[in-house]
């Protein structure tokens, strides 16, 4: 068994200020040990299911040379390897290659959700909402349909209780998730303390992983219509002249594609 492990940072345990997600802050040091921690319970989750092979994703985009490396490499589990991408969801290779499911670990809710720490869709600066085919998504959603491009189901998502039922809401009762704290604000939780954290998403792992037909892959749908609304109309200009990609007005744009991954590479990269 073929497993994906995509990860951010925001849905940790004990994560819930801006000063602990970002790269250049003393704070993130403290953090990235937590956030390879949590991966790492999945790892072993995973390997007790039977995976073959573990192929780690960090999908944090932190700033500078800790853009999507987050992770601190000598503290990760030998069980696993690990991607470090130079732009989100440029790595494909190992859903190309045949992949039997995703666990997706460290989860934030969606831009604008009144109990989501640290929440946000893409980036908290610029993007207001994203739709997939007309259903609000946030990057639980951009994830799972990236990983069912290639026929690979999410099994688990961890991260506070707010992206725990959006990830539910769009993927199905059949999902296992996690919840490693309870927001009380954007910037403010009740959180389980990390080993338990661990405790919890190592055994999720594993579960998860019992019956892979529990969760059907994500298609948004084929042909497939990306919406983006951006927060202010400047935010918008780096997208305008991208091919497939309609501008609906100042601050929203359209993508299109025969399918997810088409329309998201006409734009995005």
């Amino acid at each position: 068994m073929r497993v994906h492990v995509i990860s951010d940072i925001e849905g940790v345990a004990g994560i819930v200020r801006r000063g602990q997600v970002g790269g250049d802050l003393p704070l993130y040091q403290e953090a990235r040990r937590l956030y390879t921690e949590e991966i790492n319970a999945a790892v072993r989750g995973a390997r007790a299911a039977g995976a073959t092979e573990v192929v780690v994703m960090d999908c944090h985009g932190a700033g500078g040379d800790y853009d999507f490396n987050s992770l601190v490499a000598e503290l990760l589990d030998p069980g696993c390897e690990f991607v470090i991408q130079n732009e989100w969801t440029e790595y494909t290779a190992f859903l190309e290659q045949g992949c039997d499911a995703a666990l997706l670990v460290g989860m934030h809710a969606m831009a604008l959700t009144a109990d989501g720490v640290l929440s946000h869709t893409v980036s908290g600066q610029a993007w207001r909402s994203l739709k997939f085919n007309g259903t609000l998504v946030g990057e639980t959603g951009i994830n799972a349909a990236l990983c069912g491009q290639w026929g690979c189901p999410v099994t688990l998502v961890t991260g506070d209780s707010a992206v725990c039922r959006e990830a539910v809401e769009l993927l199905g009762a059949g999902l296992t998730t996690v919840a490693v704290k309870e927001g009380i604000g954007r910037f403010s939780a009740r959180s389980k303390t990390p080993v338990e954290a661990r405790q919890l998403i190592e055994a999720a792992a594993r579960e998860s992983l019992q019956d892979l037909g529990a969760v059907k892959p994500y298609d948004p749908g084929r042909p497939c219509e990306i919406e983006i609304e951006f927060t202010s109309p400047d935010r918008l200009e780096e997208y305008r002249n991208r091919r497939d990609v309609e501008v609906l007005g100042p601050t929203t744009l359209v993508a299109r594609g025969d399918d997810w991954w088409h329309a998201w590479s006409s734009f995005f990269f």
